[in-house]
């Protein structure tokens, strides 16, 4: 990770870029807790040497209740990308849509592993300025939609693909064309990704402009779309709410977690 100061100012507010860097923040924020879930000191780092008004995110974000919205659900990925990686330490892992997340230094990867973190060409210029490429992490300014990316990621190991809050924003048939992609470049691994309800696009249509465009009652019918994932496990993106350090946040949590809305957001794993 490089140590020079990096001015953020030509990010535009409400951006996707923007969005990356709420989402930071408010990881960085859970690591400073008293017993935080994630613990994403690598983000804390970041957000210490980016130059922007970060008085106005905090704001904007809330992090007094989002800040454990994004770290449960990241928790929950890191697990399985761990596991992953222990049991395979020659993997390659291939992270889609990876905005400024710092998994890559969160995850304890073997030196034998390979990492791929992919998202827009803006995105990844930002993701420079913070973070160094070496002989086993590489960035990859592409859309997730265009096939060519794909070209630049080797083959013939075992391969784990990470979509944490990707699939959403694009429409069902771009995701069917999306894993059948994957699925058929990489021979063996598994495919992590967190699914919103059906009521994410029609939420999204009055209150975000649409921006949400794929939704689905239950992930497991993925494993029916005959492009070779079958369905491993799943749990709520809320799970392992018992564990957050503040009494009021962890009973707003409870209280919805009692709920329907605990299944709005999902994460999923299939292997392949």
């Amino acid at each position: 990770m490089t140590t020079t100061k990096v001015d953020f100012s030509s990010v535009g507010w409400g951006s996707v870029e923007w969005t990356n860097l709420v989402t930071l923040y408010l990881r960085a924020y859970e690591s400073r807790s008293p017993r935080p879930i994630l613990g994403d000191h690598a983000a804390a780092e970041a957000v210490d040497r980016i130059d922007y008004d970060f008085k106005r995110i905090h704001r904007a974000a809330q992090p007094w209740g989002n800040q454990f919205l994004v770290a449960l659900r990241a928790k929950k990925l890191d697990d399985w990308t761990a596991d992953f990686v222990r049991r395979h330490p020659d993997a390659v892992v291939l992270h889609l849509g990876c905005g400024l997340d710092t998994r890559a230094f969160r995850i304890d990867r073997p030196p034998t592993a390979r990492w791929f973190d992919l998202d827009q060409p803006g995105v990844i210029e930002l993701r420079s300025g913070l973070y160094d490429e070496t002989d086993t992490y590489r960035m990859i300014g592409s859309s997730v939609t265009d096939p060519g990316w794909l070209d630049q990621v080797p083959t013939g190991r075992p391969t784990l693909v990470v979509a944490e809050g990707l699939l959403m924003y694009v429409t069902e048939s771009e995701v069917r064309e999306l894993l059948a992609r994957v699925t058929d470049r990489f021979g063996n691994g598994e495919l992590l990704f967190d699914t919103l309800s059906p009521a994410g696009p029609r939420l999204s249509k009055m209150f975000t402009k649409g921006i949400v465009k794929w939704g689905i009652r239950d992930a497991r019918e993925v494993g029916a779309w005959g492009v070779g994932l079958q369905f491993v496990e799943q749990a709520s993106a809320l799970a392992g709410y018992e564990s957050i350090p503040f009494t009021p946040q962890r009973l707003v949590y409870r209280l919805i977690y009692a709920t329907p809305m605990r299944n709005y957001d999902v994460v999923n794993r299939f292997a392949f």
